[in-house]
């Protein structure tokens, strides 16, 4: 979490009445139950020793044995507010294990080598490849076999290769990552242009799921990725869903919102039962196809703040409200 994220936190905490303390896994002192860190008051960051808090937004992942040690420690005796639901493979296995989601899925399979990657193009014809733990629509391509050559597109930027060239294209990808892929789902606005839906729900003040925003992601440069960190763009859902479905914006604007906060739920009930915890926060990326149905893309546990300044107040506001809901709950078992 950046500084100026922080300020907003802090800003948050102030209005609803709680206290934020910014630390990172290095600060903690194990032995005096203490956090070397920083918080926000009279117009700057200052440093402070304090107490260990009721509740810790577990913003970031870690990669040193040493911060990942600590953030253990620190979850087995303070409530965390977010936990990780797995790689798209894992989320995908478990909708279609639960069943109740299964139809609307965008079919995902691990690709295993070159020949199971052919036998899956052969299958689908138009796919999406990428890595199982892909984030903000890096190292995405679409792959479309046309006559004996095989187009890949990734971002603007388009390639042609053989049999054996594709091959090695896929080989080298395996070799750096887990990869998936998906039929390509034809979700696109009147003028012909790729775009999806990104539904982001959280928990807030009562540990209830709220919606606070959704927002079209609208490719650009050729582009089959519509996210945003990939020159992706946005503009308002009503002024879009009008563009796009006229008399019928209403409609899907309800539809979807239902569908984010049902799915939130039953992703919620299926990491209860398999993990013993509860979510806090998704992004669920979802296309719509001719007929309108809903195609699911992925699903994200750390969905990252929309980019509109009010509405990222709102997600502040209610990332924070659930940490006093967490702290107030944590209280009322211990008496």
């Amino acid at each position: 979490m950046g500084l100026n994220r922080a300020y907003a936190f802090a800003a948050a905490a102030l209005a609803e009445g709680a206290e934020l303390l910014y630390f990172s896994p290095g600060g903690v002192d194990f032995e005096k139950g203490m956090i070397n860190g920083y918080q926000y008051d009279g117009g700057e960051w200052n440093r402070t020793r304090s107490h260990f808090p009721d509740v810790i937004y577990n913003t970031n992942s870690f990669s040193q044995d040493k911060q990942i040690k600590a953030a253990e420690r620190l979850h087995e005796i303070i409530p965390f507010t977010s936990y990780s639901i797995g790689s798209k493979e894992t989320v995908y296995r478990n909708l279609m294990k639960y069943e109740q989601y299964a139809d609307y899925l965008v079919p995902s399979e691990k690709v295993l080598s070159p020949a199971h990657f052919f036998a899956l193009l052969e299958k689908h014809a138009e796919v999406v490849c990428k890595p199982s733990w892909g984030h903000q629509g890096m190292d995405i391509y679409h792959i479309k076999k046309e006559n004996d050559t095989f187009r890949i597109r990734f971002g603007g930027e388009e390639s042609r290769y053989d049999a054996a060239q594709t091959a090695d294209f896929i080989q080298n990808k395996l070799d750096q990552d887990d990869y998936i892929v998906q039929p390509y789902v034809n979700c696109r606005t009147k003028t012909g242009v790729p775009y999806d839906l990104r539904l982001h729900v959280q928990k807030g003040r009562e540990g209830k799921w709220v919606n606070p925003i959704i927002y079209p992601r609208i490719s650009s440069n050729g582009s089959i990725v519509c996210n945003i960190g990939q020159g992706g763009y946005t503009s308002d859902l009503t002024g879009f869903l009008k563009r796009e479905f006229a008399d019928r914006h209403y409609d899907i604007r309800k539809y979807v919102e239902l569908f984010s906060l049902q799915l939130a739920a039953h992703m919620d009930e299926i990491q209860h039962e398999l993990y013993g915890e509860e979510l806090n926060e998704l992004g669920i990326d979802i296309g719509l196809d001719e007929t309108q149905k809903i195609f699911v893309y992925e699903i994200n546990w750390r969905p990252g703040h929309p980019p509109f300044t009010n509405i990222n107040l709102s997600v502040i506001k209610h990332t924070i409200q659930y940490a006093m809901y967490l702290a107030g709950r944590a209280e009322s078992e211990v008496l």
